[in-house]
């Protein structure tokens, strides 16, 4: 966003000053240029493709009977989040009327006086143009929040929860920054995109959330990883190329800054990508394509608030820090003790702070009036011996984060004490998958669903005492005694399994604690098996991926009933 500008290209002389004049009568498209309208209309359906970006990226960050629900979830709060725009939000956050500097009023409730007036944020596009621009970034910024559910919170009161934050949280914030009125706007902050309302925000907003809902069941986060690797690249593919909307756009015009904002998320992202993946490398020797989406993400996280302001070349250190700065805040979450379980608060919060630091040292005046009506007029940073924009810059960030921190837990607390709209899932429904116990639906086939839920039933009965016939590991029989060769053919019987393997699956199996009813039914048709998959961002050494023979050895793994047809011979008897 830019703070002052110099006038429009036509100076508006509108015959109402609340909605431009009478577009029966007079042409109100006289004052605008309409390549600048285009763009702005482009950069917003741009835009609107970040929140299908976000919901597969989520979901194939999470584990596969959880992933339909992740991408429900960032769907619905975009329809939650147009409503709530078109109702209040856009005049709570834009109302040039009013003037406490905290929060605007309801001078524009349900869109009136809003149309053709040159708008809050820049006159080179009305105001009608740039409230629905606006829309999608609150719709971005609370699709990121929602991620928080992952895996264990039901959906109601996330949607709830996603109106209310967006009235008492998003609104507010961008307040504060982006109108003329707002304290940091009149204080002098430099947030180009949203660093503090979409990024900071959406960051600690889920942080908060996770530390409410509370963490995910421990014995289901063995070998947590990701469950589709191909979903969150497409998803990150999606999100850059919004980003150029998001990012490009806030130049609100087709002009020069506009590219070199483009010029400034590309170079961002991709240091901070090759800087996450070189990280990775330097402890698991492999190169992950998780950490290059991660990285890549974090990059045009913050570039949001920084790629306006700064040189390229500045863009390219901001690139390798924030690939430090993000890939380390991921054990954050470990420190606080919160399952912030898609990194939301690492990749977020912390590159839209870094974004916002290094405009106090690189913002530069000859960038800010590429857009040609801001030449002159913002002074930049320590680059234009600006000294004093650097406390400006941290008093914005701290308050941005307190206050979404705090405000954040509070309604989610709130909500999770209405009767009914209680935030966490049940222990049955964790087990179960969000899929089938919020949708009734499924992202993949149900039997393999299905397969992964009773992989995390225990088993009350050995299957060797009970006859009850094992379901091959991967639909097809045969196929899982195709794990136990001894290097002459097939054998059939069960190896040893190893110490570590044999307490992995104790833990697994929730030993000393009783069944459930739902898990006690289950498991009295069909045995538990060991984990044959988990998902989530970085996981751990030890990855169901790639396994050898003996983990898949254990006697509750291919031990076939006395009723299942014996083995072939290990050789074939002499013709």
């Amino acid at each position: 966003m830019s703070y002052a500008w110099v006038g429009s290209p036509a100076a508006f002389n509108g015959t109402d000053a609340e909605t431009g004049g009478n577009s029966a009568t007079e042409n109100l498209n006289q004052w605008y240029q309409s390549g600048d309208q285009a763009f702005i209309i482009v950069a917003s359906c741009m835009v609107l493709i970040m929140v299908p970006g976000i919901a597969f990226l989520y979901s194939g960050l999470a584990r596969r009977k959880s992933a339909l629900s992740l991408i429900w979830v960032c769907m619905m709060s975009f329809s939650v989040i147009v409503f709530q725009w078109y109702f209040w939000g856009y005049s709570l956050a834009f109302s040039s009327t009013a003037t406490n500097g905290f929060i605007g009023n309801l001078h524009h409730f349900g869109l009136r006086n809003t149309l053709a007036v040159p708008s809050p944020g820049s006159p080179l596009i009305p105001e009608l143009l740039y409230s629905f621009y606006q829309m999608q970034f609150c719709a971005v910024t609370a699709a990121l929040v929602v991620g928080a559910t992952a895996e264990r919170g039901r959906v109601v009161p996330a949607m709830v929860f996603s109106f209310f934050w967006a009235t008492i949280v998003y609104c507010p914030i961008a307040c504060w920054v982006w109108n003329i009125n707002g304290w940091a706007f009149q204080y002098g902050v430099l947030d180009y995109a949203g660093g503090g309302p979409v990024e900071i925000c959406s960051g600690v907003s889920a942080l908060a959330y996770s530390w409410v809902l509370g963490r995910r069941n421990e014995k289901m986060m063995l070998n947590f990883r990701p469950h589709n690797i191909s979903l969150i690249t497409l998803g990150t593919i999606l999100l850059w190329f919004g980003w150029l909307g998001f990012n490009g756009g806030s130049a609100f015009g087709a002009n020069l800054r506009a590219t070199m904002a483009c010029w400034n998320s590309c170079l961002t992202a991709m240091f901070a990508a090759m800087t996450w993946c070189l990280l990775d490398y330097r402890l698991a020797r492999k190169w992950s394509l998780v950490g290059w989406c991660s990285g890549t993400i974090s990059g045009l996280v913050s570039a949001t608030p920084a790629s306006g302001f700064i040189t390229p070349w500045a863009s390219i250190i901001l690139g390798v820090v924030t690939g430090i700065a993000c890939n380390f805040a991921t054990k954050i979450k470990f420190l606080l003790g919160i399952d912030d379980s898609l990194d939301v608060f690492a990749e977020h919060a912390i590159g839209g702070m870094v974004g916002l630091v290094f405009n106090a040292f690189f913002a530069a005046d000859y960038i800010i009036g590429l857009d040609g009506v801001n030449t002159g007029i913002i002074t930049g940073g320590f680059l234009n011996h600006n000294w004093r924009q650097l406390y400006v810059q941290i008093a914005y960030l701290l308050a941005a984060t307190l206050y979404a921190f705090v405000v954040s837990a509070i309604l989610a607390k709130l909500i999770d004490l209405v009767p009914g709209l209680h935030l966490r899932a049940s222990e049955e429904a964790e087990l179960l998958g969000m899929d089938d116990d919020q949708h009734g639906e499924f992202a993949y086939d149900y039997v393999e669903v299905r397969r992964d839920y009773l992989a995390w039933t225990p088993a009350e009965r050995d299957p060797k005492e009970d006859g009850v016939r094992i379901i091959p590991q991967h639909g097809i029989e045969g196929h899982q005694l195709l794990a136990n060769t001894n290097g002459s053919g097939l054998t059939g019987q069960p190896l040893s399994p190893s110490p570590s393997h044999m307490q992995m699956q104790m833990q697994m199996q929730g030993y000393g604690r009783p069944p459930s009813p739902l898990t006690a039914a289950a498991s009295s048709t069909l045995p538990r098996r060991g984990s044959s998959e988990a998902g989530g961002r970085h996981g751990s050494s030890g990855s169901s991926y790639g396994k050898g023979p003996k983990e898949f050895s254990s006697d509750r793994d291919v031990v076939m009933s006395e009723k299942a047809p014996p083995p072939p011979p290990s050789t074939p008897p002499s013709q």
